[in-house]
């Protein structure tokens, strides 16, 4: 089986860099969703309703699948350069430094303004943060008790370095067999089974897993996103560096995403038809809708990966700017959002005026974070970015995906 090499393939490499950090760029959109639709979340607008919530639903089976994947196969051309337990400690200090920086300095926020807003919370922030620290878990409402400390969006990171670490301990132990199974995989993987075969997985794990096992992100309770995300980061990493995977991928990309457009109207109709809290659907109905929403996801992310393979081909400057500072704006991003949206509803506006402010000041905050990360040595590792270098020739894809 014929592979792409870093050398040779920077097209690729490219095309994966474009998907990340357009997938980004539907995250902080999507979060500043959060802030209008009624679905629970950290703080809310006076300007809650149901209009944002089609366009969400369109990227909830897949974002962060995708991102898992991307992750996997960024991991892979960083496997076959290193060693093992130099890959371990490289990912480790990559990203266990911002999940702890995060998680004491960046969420807090976060945790703040939401017992502020839901629990009645009266102190200041510095009473708080003190509380958070020392892990109280008394701010409680009828939906339960808030757990503290917390990595809230964060949790991806917290997900991506277990997974990176269990990874590495496979390619210690069989890694001749690891790969080897990758090749097979591939082979068996070809034409219309490499959209068949992923959707039946991800059919049974909703299936099967969903029921006994929500979606918590809490790492040690979480198998059915456990089952779904590592296999992703599995996929990417053993499969797509395959020129047979590539092609094939480009192949389906115009029956993938007609499949998702039927997938993503039968799952969206039935939200919409189910959204009242004490709407009930079928149990046979809620059984389809899971296959049905397996099938968008697969098909959502061979769409995107068969298009991004084709067509985001093109390198530029800004590619090569954003693909640095996608880190640190995931790290700061949901704070940045939660802080300026409990504000800006204090002011009393518009909900076109406040959802346009709220992005802004979202993506200034954003790049401010990035622009004092690249300017501040000793803040570089805390907010997602590596060591000084050189400037290299080709950039390569970073491993460190986002996500919600």
């Amino acid at each position: 089986m014929q592979e792409l090499t870093p050398a040779g393939t920077g097209m690729r490499l490219i095309y994966l860099d474009w998907i990340r950090v357009t997938a980004f760029g539907l995250l902080i959109l999507y979060h500043v969703g959060m802030f209008y639709v009624t679905w629970d979340w950290h703080v809310k607008s006076d300007h809650v309703g149901h209009a944002l919530e089609p366009l969400m639903l369109a990227t909830n089976p897949w974002r962060l699948t995708l991102l898992f994947l991307v992750s996997g196969v960024a991991t892979r051309f960083m496997a076959d350069k290193l060693a093992p337990g130099a890959l371990a400690g490289q990912r480790t200090m990559r990203l266990l430094l911002p999940l702890l920086f995060g998680m004491l300095i960046i969420v807090p926020p976060q945790s703040y303004y939401e017992v502020v807003e839901q629990v009645g919370y009266s102190d200041g922030y510095l009473a708080f943060w003190g509380r958070y620290l020392s892990a109280d878990q008394s701010f409680c409402d009828a939906d339960g008790c808030l757990i503290l400390p917390t990595w809230n969006h964060l949790w991806f990171v917290a997900y991506l370095l277990v997974y990176t670490l269990l990874l590495t301990a496979m390619l210690k132990a069989a890694r001749g067999p690891l790969i080897r199974f990758g090749d097979r995989l591939a082979a068996s993987l070809t034409g219309l089974r490499l959209l068949v075969w992923p959707i039946l997985f991800l059919a049974a794990a909703r299936l099967i897993l969903l029921p006994m096992f929500e979606v918590t992100h809490a790492l040690v309770d979480d198998w059915y996103n456990h089952a779904v995300s590592f296999a992703a980061f599995l996929f990417g990493f053993l499969l797509m560096k395959k020129r047979s995977v590539t092609d094939d991928l480009v192949r389906l990309r115009w029956i993938a995403l007609g499949l998702f457009a039927v997938c993503y109207a039968a799952y969206a109709s039935y939200v919409w038809a189910y959204r009242a809290e004490d709407a009930i659907a079928p149990e046979a109905l809620r059984m389809a809708m899971r296959l049905v929403y397996a099938a968008d996801q697969w098909c959502a992310i061979v769409a995107i990966l068969g298009f991004g393979a084709r067509h985001l081909t093109r390198d530029s400057r800004l590619l090569r700017t954003l693909t640095q500072a996608v880190f640190p704006f995931y790290i700061a991003h949901q704070t940045i959002i939660v802080v300026a949206g409990h504000h800006l509803k204090a002011a009393g506006l518009p909900a076109l005026v406040e959802g346009t402010l709220l992005v802004a000041i979202t993506a200034a905050g954003c790049w401010l974070t990035y622009e004092i990360a690249r300017s501040v040595t000793p803040l570089r590792p805390l907010l997602g970015l590596g060591p000084r270098k050189r400037p290299a020739r080709r950039h390569t894809l970073d491993p460190v995906a986002v996500a919600d």
